[in-house]
């Protein structure tokens, strides 16, 4: 039913979730309105709407956004949701035995990208927050790595795995050895 005119119709609670998602991103980014509008090619007006919940946007406007916030556009659909970091060590085997192991369940109703990150010797890197609800699921190839949360980083060695919350800052560092990280994101998807 449409509002009779002059009357606002009232936001919806997914463009509420998107506004703030908009918002949330460009800030962490620390990133102003007009530099976020002018990379989306947007105008300023239509960002302020957008942020505030009041917008109906198109696809290619949030693909627009999101690659301008250089973002997975599900990071902008998802909602709120956090279990905690989950650590794994790595187990040995005996010569010749093979060893399958579940690592990790990750429920259905999310989006998953799966990610080979290789850092050499004394590397860091600051991880950028995600989605919130977005869980990220590094496994240790080989190598040594510290990362995680960053503030409280886990020490990560050859076959061990870390769940931990993709959606607050975190960070990857190396040491005197390379490493190499199979990473999967598991972000919500909106229903």
């Amino acid at each position: 039913m449409t509002p009779p005119p002059g009357e606002r119709r009232p936001a919806s609670s997914t463009a509420i979730a998107v506004g703030a998602q908009i918002r949330q991103r460009r800030e962490q980014r620390g990133m102003s309105s007009a530099e976020l509008a002018r990379r989306a090619g947007l105008s300023k007006a239509t960002l302020s709407k957008l942020e505030a919940g009041q917008g109906n946007p198109t696809i290619e406007t949030l693909d627009a956004l999101a690659i301008a916030l250089r973002i997975p556009l599900t990071d902008l659909l998802a909602r709120d949701t956090d279990p905690g970091p989950v650590f794994v060590p790595g187990t040995d085997l005996a010569d010749g035995e093979v060893g399958r192991e579940l690592l990790r369940r990750i429920s259905s109703g999310n989006s998953l990208e799966i990610w080979r990150l290789r850092m050499p010797p004394g590397t860091h890197l600051d991880g950028v927050p995600h989605a919130t609800g977005t869980i990220e699921h590094l496994l240790v190839s080989s190598g040594h790595l510290t990362a995680g949360p960053a503030d409280a980083p886990a020490d990560l060695h050859a076959g061990d795995m870390l769940a931990f919350a993709g959606d607050a800052p975190h960070v990857y560092r190396t040491g005197p050895e390379a490493a190499d990280v199979t990473v999967v994101i598991a972000s919500p998807i909106i229903t």
